[in-house]
């Protein structure tokens, strides 16, 4: 039992499970975040401009997004992105500063917060759906191919982390996608369902499942969802994987805080997990072909599994990059990392 406890709590970590709060680190992100809920966490290139914009997806949700153009686009239409992610994230961390860098190399770049977090719509809050997230992305091609000052036909999407397998998921099924770039890819149907490295035995995965089929009584009987309860201790102790250890830096510091992201400030809901448990991402993976895909992973990643078997997976044009000592979150904002000229020529190569 207590390693079904142990395999459960982590899967869920690395689904993107918060980490409780530590005093000291929120006193010093009030000092360095003064503008709280305004602050992005990179600064705004003199490149590009920033419009705020927001849009619905096919269920009703009106998501927010920043929309990124380049200051010297011309006249002509210009190629576009859908960018998200990481799970948990909000437009004001990684997928935005993704969007600055690629609109600075020339492309319009969207990047959105999904349904149920951020500035986007939903109820309840903070919880995720495989179906849901998927079409987001869906619904930012929508809104990026009824913009006359772009190109339709020349739209691509990148995932980042846990948004990776929802952007793959929907090119597969959204054929007006061009092309697809993931970094420090996650499935997270796999990992919720199957736990790290696929170790969750049968046994464990129906407590699990048990587990959060109660807590269904709960949440009905009070007329909410209740948070998340499997989250670290209020610090790090100093024995924690490193992986952990890297999230912790990233979302809970000045570097990457932010008041409306899930993983620095919040909790998924305790049946968060629910609907991932048996509607498996990647599925039809192949059929994304003949369009390209461009995987993009840490070699000392923790995650780098999931971008090899999702490039075993797929069918040509294919590309897997893995960069020489990198770990996952290096990927999330790390400038001098992230391969932004070969997503660059990626998307200019395949956008056409």
């Amino acid at each position: 039992m207590k390693r079904a406890i142990f395999i459960a709590i982590t899967s869920l970590i690395v689904a993107g499970k918060l980490f409780a709060q530590n005093t000291k680190q929120v006193e010093n992100k009030k000092m360095d975040n003064t503008s709280q809920t305004g602050r992005y966490t990179f600064t705004l290139s003199d490149k590009v401009t920033r419009e705020k914009v927001s849009f619905k997806n096919r269920y009703g949700i009106v998501l927010t997004g920043d929309l990124y153009l380049p200051k010297n686009r011309g006249s002509e239409p210009i190629a576009a992105l859908a960018i998200s992610g990481p799970f948990g994230a909000v437009k004001e961390q990684s997928s935005g500063l993704y969007a600055q860098n690629m609109a600075e190399r020339g492309f319009a770049a969207l990047a959105f917060d999904p349904s149920y977090t951020g500035e986007s719509g939903g109820e309840p809050r903070n919880v995720a759906s495989p179906d849901i997230n998927t079409e987001d992305f869906s619904a930012a091609v929508d809104f990026l191919g009824l913009q006359g000052f772009l190109d339709r036909n020349r739209i691509g999407v990148i995932g980042i982390c846990g948004w990776a397998g929802m952007a793959l998921n929907a090119t597969a099924v959204d054929k007006r996608i061009k092309a697809v770039a993931t970094t420090s890819m996650y499935d997270m149907s796999r990992v919720m369902s199957k736990g790290y490295y696929d170790k969750l035995t049968a046994d464990e995965r129906s407590k699990m499942l048990e587990q959060m089929s109660q807590q269904r009584w709960e949440d009905a009987k009070n007329g909410t969802p209740a948070p998340s309860t499997n989250n670290l201790p209020e610090k790090l102790q100093g024995n924690e994987p490193q992986f952990v250890v890297d999230y912790f830096n990233y979302y809970k510091t000045g570097r990457g805080f932010h008041p409306r992201s899930i993983n620095s400030n919040g909790a998924w809901t305790a049946t968060n997990a629910l609907s991932f448990m048996n509607m498996p991402l990647l599925t039809y993976i192949k059929e994304i072909a003949p369009r390209p895909v461009l995987l993009i992973a840490g070699e000392n990643a923790h995650s780098r599994y999931f971008s090899e078997d999702a490039y075993n997976a797929a069918a040509a044009p294919k590309e897997l990059m893995i960069i020489p000592n990198v770990r996952h979150v290096d990927l999330y904002d790390k400038t001098d990392i992230i391969p932004f000229d070969r997503l660059a020529t990626f998307f200019t190569s395949n956008l056409k």
